[in-house]
């Protein structure tokens, strides 16, 4: 039996609210492969976030696609918890799994 899965609501810094779900797969496929690249810079802080944006980018495509334009301006709309709940229903991988990210790490 199949069920509908279930959108989440995410409010970004000026108010804005997007309705959130899992990708659709045209996006998951480019989306997971720009997220594989975390494990090559997990040590760098500043390249890691980067990698996240443009994976938010890339979801932003489905959720609300003027925001996917510009990475800069789509910066000041969000805040590290709100990536990190978009980058985990856009893909489903939770960031806050502490095997999920020292596997990162360590490959």
């Amino acid at each position: 039996m199949a069920t509908a899965t279930e959108e989440k609501t995410v409010t970004l810094i000026d108010g804005t609210k997007i309705k959130v779900r899992p990708l659709k797969i045209s996006l998951l496929r480019p989306f997971m492969k720009k997220f594989e690249d975390i494990a090559k810079v997990a040590e760098d802080n500043e390249k890691s976030m980067n990698i996240l944006m443009e994976c938010i980018q890339i979801a932003m495509k489905q959720y609300k696609p003027e925001l996917s334009e510009n990475k800069e301006s789509l910066e000041d709309l969000l805040d590290l918890p709100t990536v990190y709940k978009i980058v985990e229903e856009a893909s489903g991988i939770k960031l806050s799994d502490a095997s999920l990210l020292n596997s990162l790490v360590n490959n």
